[in-house]
C-alpha cells in the first residue's frame, strides 16, 4: 500500500512563483478562462466574462453563498512574544453565527503559529485575552475573556482577512481585502477562506447569465480545515477530511431536483459547492439507487467528504474551479472529475499562457 508521500507526489507539479496572483483581476470577470469539455478533449482559452458561451444550454449554476470571517488575530504572550490565532469555530460549531454562539458555552477552536501551554493566556489588548483550555492535535481550545456571543463583533473589529500564506506581496489594504476576498453574493458568515472560484463573478455577469437562460442557485458550505488543510495519513486511511458545515435550503433542493429530472446539467461553482451537492446525495437522507436524492428536502449538516480519483460523481455534471496548489485535496477532487494526467496537462498549458494561479488567480470550466 502506498504511503502519504507516494500518493501526494502524484499530485505535485512545478510552477513559477510569479504566476501566483497577489490580488484579483479588475474587474473580477476579466480573469482568464480555460474551458475544457471531456467529450471534445480540446481546451479553449478566453476571458471569464465570456463563460456563458461555453456553458451547456439550460445549465444550472450552483454557487456557495458563504461569507468570509476575519478569522486571524495577532496577540501577545506574557513574555512579549507574538502569537497568531486563527479562528476555526466555537464549541464544536463551525459557523460563527450569533444565534449559534449564544446557545453555546464559552470556548473557541483555533490554530496558532506557536506552541502554547495549557493554562497560558495570550492577549489581544489590556482587556481582551484568551486562555488555553486544551489541545487536540494542532487545534487549541481557547476561552475568551469576553462573552462567546461577541465573537463576531470582536473579530470584525480586530481580526484580519485570512488570505492564504502564499499571497505574500499583496498591495491590498485590510479594507480592500474584506471586499476583494469576498464574493459579490456573500450572505452567510462562517468561512475562514473564500470559495475562490466564485470570486470571478460580478453582478453584471450573473445578470447576463440569467438573461441567457442559465439558472442560478445557492447553497452554503463554510470553508474550514476540510478544504485547505494539508493531507494527512488519517485522511487517506479513513477517506475523510475535517468537518465542514453545509446547508441546502429546501427551495434550492426542489429547484435542483426539478432541473436534474429535466436532464439539465448541474454545474457546481467551486470545490465547496461540489462537495456540498455530492454530500447531499450520499447522505442517509439523500441516498437512493439513482443519481437523484431520495427527497427534495435539502437540509444541513457536516461533511467530511474526501473526493479523489475513483470517486463516482452522482449529481454534479460540471464544475468551475481555480488552479489549486500542488499536493492538495482540491487537486485530487478535480482530478477525480477530469483525470489526474489530463488535469496536470491542462495546468501546463495554462502556465504556458501565463494564467494566474491559486486563490486570486484565473478560472477553469470543466464539463
Amino acid at each position: 500500500m502506498e504511503n502519504l508521500d507516494e500518493i501526494v507526489s502524484k499530485y505535485d507539479y512545478a510552477f513559477d512563483p510569479t504566476l501566483i496572483a497577489n490580488e484579483p483581476a479588475s474587474p473580477r470577470d476579466s480573469a482568464k478562462l480555460l474551458a475544457y469539455d471531456r467529450k471534445t478533449g480540446t481546451p479553449l482559452f478566453d476571458t471569464f466574462a465570456n463563460i456563458g458561451n461555453y456553458l451547456p444550454k439550460g445549465a444550472v449554476l450552483v454557487l456557495n453563498d458563504t461569507k468570509v470571517f476575519p478569522a486571524r488575530l495577532h496577540c501577545t504572550k506574557k513574555t512579549g512574544g507574538r502569537v497568531e490565532i486563527f479562528y476555526l469555530g466555537s464549541d464544536g460549531r463551525t459557523p460563527p453565527q450569533s444565534s449559534l454562539l449564544k446557545r453555546g458555552g464559552g470556548t473557541i477552536r483555533a490554530l496558532t503559529n506557536h506552541f502554547l501551554d495549557i493554562g497560558e493566556k495570550v492577549f489581544l489588548n489590556d482587556t481582551i485575552f484568551f486562555e488555553v483550555m486544551g489541545k487536540e492535535d494542532k487545534i487549541y481550545t481557547l476561552r475568551p475573556s469576553f462573552p462567546i456571543g461577541d465573537v463576531q463583533k470582536v473579530f470584525k473589529k480586530y481580526g484580519e482577512t485570512p488570505i492564504p500564506p502564499y499571497i505574500k506581496n499583496t498591495k491590498l489594504s485590510e479594507t480592500q481585502l474584506r471586499e476583494k476576498y469576498q464574493t459579490v453574493f456573500a450572505k452567510n458568515t462562517g468561512s475562514v477562506a473564500a470559495p475562490t472560484a466564485s470570486l470571478h463573478f460580478t453582478k453584471r455577469l450573473l445578470a447576463k447569465l440569467k438573461k441567457q437562460g442559465i439558472q442560478i442557485e445557492f447553497v452554503t458550505l463554510h470553508v474550514n480545515l476540510g478544504t485547505f488543510a494539508p493531507l494527512t495519513e488519517e485522511a487517506l486511511k479513513t477517506g475523510k477530511l475535517h468537518k465542514e458545515w453545509y446547508e441546502i435550503p429546501e427551495k434550492t433542493a426542489k429547484a435542483l431536483m426539478k432541473a436534474k429530472k429535466e436532464g439539465r446539467p448541474i454545474i457546481a461553482v467551486g470545490t465547496t459547492a461540489v462537495r456540498t451537492l455530492e454530500e447531499w446525495v450520499n447522505s442517509p437522507r439523500g441516498r437512493s439507487s439513482g443519481s437523484l436524492p431520495r427527497t427534495a428536502l435539502g437540509g444541513n449538516g457536516e461533511t467530511r467528504l474526501f473526493i479523489r480519483p475513483g470517486y463516482k460523481f452522482r449529481f454534479v455534471d460540471g464544475m468551475i474551479t481555480n488552479f489549486h496548489v500542488p499536493k492538495s485535496s482540491l487537486l485530487m477532487l478535480v482530478s477525480a472529475f477530469v483525470g489526474r494526467e489530463k488535469l496536470l496537462e491542462l495546468y501546463q498549458e495554462a502556465m504556458r499562457k501565463n494564467f494566474r494561479f491559486f486563490s486570486f488567480g484565473d478560472g477553469m470550466l470543466l464539463l
